[in-house]
């Protein structure tokens, strides 16, 4: 992760701002440094996912999960990101990511990121979660959804983010991970 420095300030702050539910939207406040711009003087696209990462994680921390996971031996990641962007952030600017789960299936769970400035949209992304085993393997939801001991139906996705799934797999039926091959070395 790019931003260790806000992310240790959440770790560091966590205690200090309420406790969530992994179901629960958290607010996640961040403020553009000169780090985050590109040589056009608004945020560079790439942090945007950065900024994203900081949202989970946020989400994550406050609402326990973290330490879960972490003791089962597992780590998140993103095996896709959809983001759209609607009006740019410039140095200084101070906005709040919205993060949340919007859903989930049999394949991966589904988070839905907010970049607000006040009431203002500036930015939205589709994240396409999925936990992995350290060592090696992958996660299943509904361990995942056991050891954190979620015994509800998914919320209604979002339409624009069912959409984007829908998409997903109409151009890729089968898994990610079954259409990935290593490229070949020709000489």
């Amino acid at each position: 992760m790019k931003l260790f420095l806000r992310l240790f300030w959440l770790i560091l702050t966590q205690s200090r701002r309420p406790r969530l539910g992994i179901l629960d939207t958290s607010e996640t406040p961040l403020r553009v440094l000169p780090n985050d711009l590109d040589i056009f003087m608004h945020v560079n696209n790439g942090v945007y996912l950065t900024y994203a990462d900081l949202g989970r994680t946020d989400l994550m921390l406050r609402s326990g999960t973290f330490a879960r996971v972490r003791k089962q031996g597992w780590y998140p990641v993103a095996a896709e990101a959809s983001i759209r962007f609607r009006k740019s952030l410039t140095l200084g600017q101070r906005f709040n990511i919205h993060t949340r789960i919007a859903g989930w299936d049999d394949r991966a769970i589904y988070v839905e990121q907010n970049f607000m400035q006040g009431d203002t949209l500036m930015a939205q992304a589709f994240i396409d979660a999925r936990f992995l085993v350290r060592g090696g393997g992958k996660v299943s939801v509904n361990e995942l959804l056991s050891v954190l001991e979620i015994d509800v139906q998914p919320p209604e996705m979002p339409a624009a983010m069912q959409r984007w799934i829908d998409a997903k797999r109409r151009d890729n039926p089968t898994s990610v991970d079954e259409t990935v091959t290593p490229l070949s070395r020709t000489g």
